[in-house]
């Protein structure tokens, strides 16, 4: 199968499950927050900060060289999976003792048999991780995606919501954790099995461990830029505000996490394999972001603007500043696509170091606003975290599109034209707000009116002027729709038409 078929079939299946993912994420989420309310919530959130940390410090990033290295041997994933595992084990150990301090930082002494508890995800994600890597490695994310539905299911909708029903609280967040971790473990491995036998050292650790610590680097950087909001709100406010944000920040990525994990595991695998075909490079670049800004902001802005009703209707009147947090963060989310489909761009073309170096000066600015504004609620930090999602964007692709020797003013047709549609995409969620009020419906029919007001200018607009997407957003949709779908983008317009006949 050739890099383009295999690629396509990548975001395919990339797609299909983190769909999936979403639904039952959406719903497991719903379930639990209700059942559980915000104090719960936000507990548990609580320890998710210092375990999303800890993960990072037990994944020191060796097992990504096995995507990265062009030539892989037996040596790399032995090297890889065995200092996996010592980093795992260390980490794990640190985190059950360290917990006590985590708890008197935050001021709060349940977290501590809480975060404890959760340690033993260290060892079980850090000895995953070479697996699954050799999987993405094979653009093989069928089976990827599989494993993790499957693993979420079992976790949260077989093991937690029985358990909140129980009346379990917090505990039964911590058992659906750790029960996803294990099953995604075993499974994994009996997809990808590979050779155990510990290698401390060989001809060709120099290379993996330098790609390793670059990643170890970077990801420490982005755990700061995304949880530094949590960590302070914690501590200057309580459990509660913690939960409140988050049940709106996860509200905001969700569905972000379905464009980005559907698009930047295959362009990164698949960028892997271009890093001596510049051009094609670019020119993959250029359709991602253009569909990302064309297509995937308006949605986002529709989003925002139905963020209140859809706060109070999935999880009620308790949560109704959640609503807040979910309209300012939905707005940043485009940015926060950007960034993510910008950073394989620095790591297929050599400057991998880049992606920590641009974001560092962001890092210390954000954290001197949110160590300022914490206090102040969730709705300030919201703002702070939004406006940081956006510089990372700005900075990253700027970085991106030097690597690639194209000027941001490439980039500003697809701006434009993604404004046009966001504005459309404002007058018509609009006028189904303005119709859903007028009549007093309820949250779910003002949903439905909106949505349909909405989405239906925005096609609209598109059949009575398919240009406004461009070219190559259509040759995207054209690419990686079903099959069933491609007649009627060809027919979109007969310039694109004539365009794709070529192609093919």
């Amino acid at each position: 199968m050739s890099l383009a078929a295999r690629t396509k079939n990548a975001i395919k299946w990339s797609a299909i499950g983190t769909i999936a993912r979403y639904g039952l994420q959406l719903g497991a989420q719903i379930v639990l927050a209700r059942l559980l309310g915000a104090d719960s919530y936000g507990l548990f959130a609580m320890g998710m900060i210092v375990m999303t940390f800890s993960n990072f410090l037990a994944d020191f990033g060796f097992a990504w060289g096995l995507v990265q290295n062009q030539n892989l041997r037996e040596e790399d994933i032995r090297f890889a999976f065995t200092w996996q595992l010592i980093f795992g084990s260390v980490v794990a150990v640190g985190v059950y003792l360290l917990a006590p301090t985590v708890a008197a930082y935050f001021n709060e002494p349940r977290l501590e048999l809480i975060v404890r508890w959760l340690s033993l995800a260290c060892v079980i994600n850090a000895v995953s991780t070479p697996s699954t890597n050799l999987l993405r490695r094979n653009l093989d994310f069928r089976t990827i995606n599989i494993i993790q539905v499957s693993s979420y299911t079992i976790g949260y909708l077989l093991i937690g919501v029985p358990l909140a029903f129980s009346g379990a609280g917090v505990w039964s967040l911590v058992a659906a954790w750790l029960s996803q971790a294990v099953c995604g473990l075993v499974f994994t491995l009996v997809r990808r099995p590979h050779s155990v036998r510990p290698l401390f050292w060989y001809d060709g650790a120099s290379a993996l461990s330098g790609i390793g610590f670059t990643v170890f680097v970077t990801n420490i950087l982005n755990w700061f830029l995304n949880n530094i909001d949590r960590v302070l709100l914690g501590r200057f406010l309580n459990a509660q505000a913690v939960g409140l944000y988050s049940v709106g920040y996860n509200l905001a990525i969700t569905p972000n996490a379905f464009f980005l994990g559907a698009l930047q595991p295959a362009f990164l695998s698949a960028g892997a394999k271009l890093q001596t075909e510049p051009g094609r490079l670019r020119a993959a670049y250029l359709s991602v972001i253009g569909l990302v800004w064309v297509l995937i902001t308006p949605m986002f802005v529709m989003f925002a603007m139905l963020a209140d009703d859809l706060v109070a209707l999935l999880y009620g009147p308790k949560w109704v500043f959640s609503g807040q947090v979910l309209f300012t963060l939905a707005l940043a989310m485009p940015a926060y696509i950007t960034w993510g489909m910008s950073t394989p761009i620095l790591w297929n073309t050599n400057r991998k170091h880049f992606e920590s170096l641009l974001q560092l000066p962001i890092l210390l600015l954000a954290g001197a606003a949110f160590y300022a504004l914490a206090s102040q609620g969730v709705a300030m930090v919201a703002l702070i975290a939004a406006a940081s999602l956006w510089a990372r964007a700005i900075v990253i692709m700027s970085a991106a599109c030097f690597q690639l020797k194209f000027g941001i003013s490439d980039l500003l047709p697809f701006a434009l034209r993604g404004l046009l549609m966001s504005l459309v995409a404002v007058v018509g969620t609009y006028a189904g707000l303005a119709l859903s009020h007028a009549v007093g419906a309820n949250h779910l029919l003002t949903l439905t009116l909106t949505g349909l007001f909405g989405s239906g200018l925005l096609i609209a607009v598109v059949v009575a002027c398919p240009d406004i997407l461009g070219r190559a957003v259509l040759d995207m949709l054209m690419r990686f729709s079903p099959a069933q779908f491609r007649p009627i983008i060809s027919k979109l317009t007969p310039k694109f038409r004539q365009g794709a006949m070529k192609d093919a």
